[in-house]
């Protein structure tokens, strides 16, 4: 059995008005680290990222990893619904660096930080298995007892508690779910005083689980104390918490009720649960009859609501036979279907929202088709990406990639919002990213200036956790494999976004070498065995980025010729980088537009970390995880970097 350690336990002051908070970090024993080992080090970057990386998914929730091996982190964030990204993000980071200071060489804990947002952080060295995990299940209560009417107090919190376990935990896409496993609710003690209660489970947990755990963290409070007046129960996979006092935002909105009329009784057992805990957790199955409601009373409910849902759905295809503006395309799949419709539009409405593609609204066009500006009726700006012929492309198997990397959602990638199929035309609509591509400006003598060393430090960090988004959090991964400055774009603060990940796949590009989407402004990016062989792995990548690192540090591209004296060329940008760094001179690499107005510390770290990954031999280059280390940690020590891949210059006729 694991052991945890709690930092601290309890913050409860009991005074007139009822004001409490609740902090508390576990951390279970189940493994240690070093405070200088790369687990540590992994486990501070994952959840450094976690604040953003949580306000950027839809439902506010996060599960991902970092590094490889005995030093892989597992980290997942989560915020109840009705979280502001503001709030949801300060409960994040608060959480996060709670864990860090609480638990200094512990390799799992987790937290349920509850004002004035409620969220939960955990990280492990092991992947969370989306099953309930009772170890480490505290309960924290408050010190003052209910002193009047226990018997009727029982009786109105057990009906509140058991209503609530139907909503969290029914079975997702039901009339009665709340489709997130989350609820909150308000009812009337007495006259002058409310019940406050939420509930929420990880959203990776079946619904017979999520019922098991809070049914469990119910029962295990009411039979050692229930007659406090408030507490909380929280376990990795759950969280349970009452109070006499609206203690969350999230019951700003909600009505109190009244309660009815019934007689007491205790919380019953999830249906196949066996009384003794020790035994195993129950089946996904939900017995509907442990609520004590007869079948009269059902079939009364049920069928009268059955009617008039019926009659409600038959007059929609009466009033609404056709929707209009940006409707979407139903079709027959054996994927998700329900996502995939949601994805796809009509060629009408992108023919309206680019003007019929006019030649006003062309953004430019690459190696895979036409990219238009378009703008939705209800306002927002999109890239329309008409792709070019693809003979012989399934449809079906280019809906389904479609519907894979829409599910890709990271604040430095370029977010795929839907796809149009009709005849040969096939579209894609993208976020529409409003300041160009890095090259505009890193390879223009004349916009060079607007991008000083903060800045290009600040994007050339943003890129990594991009591609390691891809790496490591696509299911499966996305090997990216036409990395170039052209296809990172800047949005309006010039954050970086990488756009076009995923387009190999797509297209159906299984085998690369000779095709012709591989232009010459392609091939000076690529590792010399994709190059030359056809190879490419997460490593091939790596490559790319390092020549993308040396780019942006020098304001030049890797095909441009470095001259050293009349006589003498050094070659294109590896070779001149090889050089510099040999003779130890690596700072006359630095693009002059930024006059002398860098951190040469930093240079000369990214010089190296660039260095490392444009090894030639792919096994000695480092994965992302690893070199957001190297850029994040100045104590960090790197390795002497090898020979690189140097690539054939390109002549163009």
């Amino acid at each position: 059995m694991k052991q945890m350690s709690l930092f601290p336990i309890l913050s409860f002051v009991v005074i007139s008005f009822g004001v409490a908070s609740v902090s508390a970090q576990i951390c279970l024993n189940n493994g240690n680290f070093s405070s200088n080992s790369t687990f540590n080090a992994n486990r501070r970057i994952i959840l450094s990222f976690l604040p953003s990386n949580v306000t950027t998914q839809d439902g506010f929730y996060y599960n991902g990893s970092i590094g490889e091996g005995p030093n892989r982190v597992y980290a997942r964030g989560m915020c109840i619904p009705g979280s502001t990204a503001d709030d949801c993000s300060d409960c994040i980071k608060t959480a996060s660096d709670g864990l860090v200071q609480s638990c200094p060489n512990q390799t799992e804990a987790y937290s349920w930080p509850g004002d004035p947002t409620l969220c939960l952080v955990s990280y492990s060295n092991t992947s969370f298995s989306g099953s309930v995990d009772s170890d480490g299940r505290v309960i924290l209560t408050n010190t003052g007892d209910i002193t009047s009417n226990i018997t009727k107090f029982t009786e109105i919190w057990e009906d509140l508690v058991v209503r609530m376990l139907d909503i969290a935990s029914a079975p997702k896409d039901t009339p009665s779910s709340s489709n997130n496993y989350y609820t909150a609710n308000i009812i009337a003690l007495n006259p002058f005083q409310d019940i406050f209660a939420l509930m929420q489970c990880t959203p990776d947990l079946s619904s017979g689980d999520c019922d098991y755990c809070l049914r469990q963290s119910a029962r295990d409070y009411q039979s050692c104390c229930g007659k406090k007046q408030g507490g909380v129960v929280m376990q990795q996979s759950c969280f349970f918490r009452w109070d006499l006092y609206a203690y969350s935002k999230a019951f700003d909105n909600i009505m109190v009720a009244s309660p009815p009329p019934m007689t007491i009784r205790s919380i019953p057992p999830s249906a196949g649960a066996p009384a003794n805990q020790n035994d195993n957790r129950p089946s996904n199955s939900h017995d509907r009859n442990r609520r004590g409601i007869s079948t009269g009373i059902v079939v009364a409910i049920t069928v009268p609501t059955v009617v008039i849902v019926f009659i409600l759905f038959s007059l929609r295809f009466v009033l609404c036979p056709r929707r209009t503006s940006l409707q979407r395309t139903k079709y027959e799949s054996d994927t998700d279907i329900s996502t995939t419709n949601s994805l796809q539009y009509e060629f009408e409405a992108i023919e309206a929202a680019t003007n019929k593609f006019s030649v006003s609204n062309k953004l430019g066009e690459g190696g895979y088709g036409e990219v238009y500006k378009g703008k939705l009726p209800n306002g927002t700006e999109v890239a329309v990406k008409r792709l070019s012929e693809m003979s012989g492309q399934d449809t079906r198997k280019f809906r389904n990639e479609v519907v894979l990397v829409s599910k890709l959602q990271h604040k430095n990638l370029v977010r795929l919002f839907g796809f149009c199929l009709q005849g040969d035309e096939k579209i894609l609509i993208y976020e529409f990213v409003p300041n160009k591509s890095l090259d505009y400006y890193l390879f223009d003598p004349e916009k060079q200036g607007q991008l000083d060393w903060t800045r290009r430090y600040k994007i050339i960090g943003e890129i990594a956790q991009g591609i390691l988004h891809l790496h490591q959090d696509s299911h499966p991964t996305i090997i990216y494999r036409d990395f170039k400055a052209s296809n990172i774009l800047l949005d309006a603060d010039m954050n970086p976004k990488i756009s076009d990940f995923g387009m190999a796949t797509i297209f159906g590009m299984e085998e690369t070498r000779g095709n012709s989407k591989w232009n010459a402004e392609t091939l000076i990016y690529m590792s010399p065995e994709f190059a030359m062989h056809g190879k490419f792995s997460m490593k091939t990548d790596v490559y790319s980025f390092g020549i993308l690192i040396l780019e942006i540090i020098s304001g030049k591209e890797n095909s441009y010729l470095y001259q050293i004296d009349e006589n003498t060329t050094a070659g294109n940008l590896v070779t001149y980088v090889w050089r510099l760094w040999t003779s130890g001179s690596q700072l006359e690499l630095v693009d002059p537009a930024m006059r002398g107005n860098y951190k040469s510390n930093e240079v000369t770290r990214c010089i190296h970390i660039a260095l490392l990954c444009i090894q030639e031999n792919p096994e000695d280059r480092p994965m992302l995880s690893t070199i957001i280390t190297m850029l994040t940690s100045n104590t960090t020590i790197l390795p002497v970097p090898r020979l690189p891949g140097f690539f054939p210059q390109i002549r163009h006729n």
